[in-house]
């Protein structure tokens, strides 16, 4: 009987040894979560002018099809990089800031693949000794996403179009989905908005950059 309760006495010992050093199990991402994680990686390559955070989130073979009239469909990861190479340089000699984040409003997810529909927006930041204005573009998209090993979804396809920015302020979030929140409140009066139905003749940076989401 002493040694049982020795024994007893020991394990309880190290559960609570355990318990106070913080041990808990392993939790396991969804897939939800892995894809999620993604647009916040699109986001961190943006503020940084990283190449390194969008080579990640990309296929070897995917295509890029832009809303750019004079523009073809880009196919495979190096073409895509070397669009964002040109814009992320045009944004550094600038000497500039670019933000962007996403509100996905719906996902069709199967064990291999996913395809989101959703808004983007972009937030150009001139440098302030300038004084020029904020300028802010928006769009739909659509990204296809493929499972490529465990724990690991990349982007396949990725297709935009732009819109106005109200409906991405308007979008609502959808549970399991990402929702960005860095833009909680429409523009205001003194940030320059591009539409299509009113082109901005005083954008600081092309619209077809921009829209190199």
């Amino acid at each position: 009987m002493t040694y049982i309760k020795l024994l007893f006495c020991c394990t309880f010992m190290l559960l609570s040894i355990n318990a106070l050093a913080g041990k808990t199990p392993e939790t396991t991402l969804s897939d939800n979560d892995i894809i999620n994680n993604n647009y916040k990686t699109f986001h961190a390559g943006f503020e940084s002018l990283d190449l390194d955070f969008i080579n990640k989130i990309y296929t070897d073979d995917a295509t890029y099809i832009s809303e750019v009239l004079d523009q073809e469909i880009v196919i495979g990861k190096q073409n895509i990089l070397d669009l964002y190479t040109v814009f992320f340089k045009k944004i550094a000699k600038k000497d500039a800031h670019i933000e962007v984040d996403f509100r996905v409003i719906n996902r069709e997810l199967t064990e291999s693949s996913a395809t989101d529909v959703g808004y983007y927006l972009v937030r150009f930041h001139p440098r302030k000794e300038t004084g020029d204005p904020t300028s802010v573009f928006s769009g739909k998209f659509v990204l296809v996403s493929r499972k490529t090993a465990k724990d690991q979804w990349q982007f396949i396809v990725d297709s935009n179009t732009k819109t106005d920015p109200k409906y991405y302020f308007t979008a609502k979030p959808v549970s399991n989905l990402y929702y960005g929140r860095q833009f909680n409140q429409a523009p205001k009066p003194d940030i320059i908005v591009e539409t299509e139905s009113e082109p901005n003749t005083q954008q600081p940076i092309d619209s077809t950059d921009a829209h190199n989401h």
